[in-house]
């Protein structure tokens, strides 16, 4: 996700106006508000990671049929991004989020009234279609908020919920959820949503939607373009790889490594600030140059992969290369998402929005395959396997484009687009 930018036609150069920013005063309430929302749909998305046991014994569910709770939630924020982005985008965007967080909610309390599995994957499916609008729609409001200056800082506000989700609430969610239950944690969520609507009302200001937007068709159309579409399939398969390990790493920790129960949300925590630091140096090395970047980290990612199921039955080793992880798979979010904007010109929101449905298809696919692993009694380390034959695809995704732009410069690259591209990378997340 990026900060807002004048949408420039294939064949015209982009126009630079920008209109004053809504309000000066009151701007941190309302970014508050917005990361109020983010800090929610981050919770919801990786929660489970942190709570598959209890919900498989209480659902009466096997270990990696729960998984798809978190599968299912990925893939559903696919019809989320290029359904209800292009429907909401031309909407004012403040109206445009209101109803995002109502998807959000509904979907959240469903999950924590379920009686049976197949509603609960009901609640997830609807609580995921806000995902990816309300992260492509949100930083465009973000940076209307603020001066030109300020627009990057904006932005970060905003993706600040998530990583603070990331960080702190997923642990937290755990220990909550091991103390009082699973559905606590459901009804927790949903009342943060219930908050973060009531702040939207109050505290956001009615802006007008994005000025110089594309036809939608012609979006579409950029969303084809060869470069683009090679940078959605690496952004799937790369973080799906990363997302089929995490996936199944709290009984992981418990069953192989030897880690009580109690000691899961630490680890989790040490996970986290794993996320925190690799969001950091990813920004700062595709500031530098995203496409190379992406290349190292890439490369990178499936030897900390491997390397986990190496040491899964040693406890210190383990808290380690979960640290890497964490840190090497959140490093290629950056140059990932920068790499696909640069490339679609005149269609950034939905691009944007695109490329995190990208991120979540492919979470998708790393979970079913690490789940179908366990499931033909290959073992709780078989998602390292499945996750590094995934990434290594990304890989050699990554690595073809390269060539191709090398052969064949993409002419529809502008100055705008790459400009904000190495502007501040840092914003991104999933």
């Amino acid at each position: 996700m990026r900060e807002k930018q004048r949408m420039a036609s294939p064949v015209q150069p982009a126009t630079h106006s920008e209109p004053a920013p809504v309000a000066r005063r009151g701007t941190g309430p309302a970014l508050f508000a917005l990361s109020l929302g983010g800090f929610g749909i981050g919770l919801t998305e990786f929660i489970i990671a942190g709570l598959l046991t209890e919900v498989s014994g209480d659902l009466s569910v096997s270990i990696s049929q729960a998984g798809h709770l978190v599968g299912g939630y990925a893939l559903a924020v696919v019809p989320g991004a290029l359904l209800l982005t292009p429907l909401l985008m031309r909407r004012p965007p403040k109206y445009a989020l209101a109803v995002l967080l109502g998807f959000f909610i509904v979907g959240n309390v469903l999950s924590a009234w379920a009686p049976g599995f197949g509603v609960m994957l009901m609640g997830r499916i609807i609580a995921a279609l806000a995902h990816g609008g309300y992260f492509g729609i949100g930083a465009v409001l973000a940076a209307s908020l603020v001066p030109a200056s300020k627009r990057a800082s904006a932005v970060a506000a905003l993706f600040a919920g998530l990583t603070i989700a990331n960080v702190l609430g997923v642990p937290a969610g755990a220990l909550v959820g091991q103390q009082l239950g699973w559905r606590a944690v459901f009804w927790i969520i949903s009342l943060i949503g219930l908050i973060a609507l009531a702040g939207l009302v109050a505290l956001v200001p009615r802006t007008e939607p994005e000025q110089g937007q594309l036809p939608i068709a012609a979006q579409f159309r950029a969303l084809v373009r060869p470069q683009v579409l090679a940078s959605l399939a690496a952004a799937a398969l790369v973080f799906g790889g990363m997302f089929g390990v995490f996936t199944f790493i709290e009984p992981l920790l418990r069953e192989v490594t030897g880690y009580s129960t109690a000691a899961v949300p630490w680890l989790l925590v040490i996970f986290g600030a794993g996320l925190f630091v690799g969001n950091i140096v990813g920004g700062k090395a595709a500031d530098r140059n995203p496409d190379n970047a992406v290349l190292v980290l890439v490369i990178l990612l499936p030897i900390v992969i491997l390397a986990l199921g190496a040491v899964a039955a040693f406890p210190v080793p383990v808290a380690i290369v979960l640290f890497l992880l964490g840190a090497v798979g959140f490093a290629t979010v950056p140059g990932l998402q920068a790499r696909v904007i640069r490339h679609a010109t005149g269609a950034a929101t939905l691009a944007s929005a695109t490329n995190i449905a990208a991120f979540n298809l492919g979470n998708t696919i790393g979970v079913s395959l690490a789940g179908a692993a366990i499931a033909a009694g290959c073992g709780l380390r078989s998602p390292t396997i499945t996750s590094t034959a995934v990434t290594l695809i990304g890989l050699a995704i990554i690595v073809a484009a390269r060539l191709r732009a090398r052969r064949t410069p993409d002419p529809v690259v502008s100055s705008t687009s790459t400009s904000v591209a190495k502007g501040n990378p840092s914003w991104i997340s999933i």
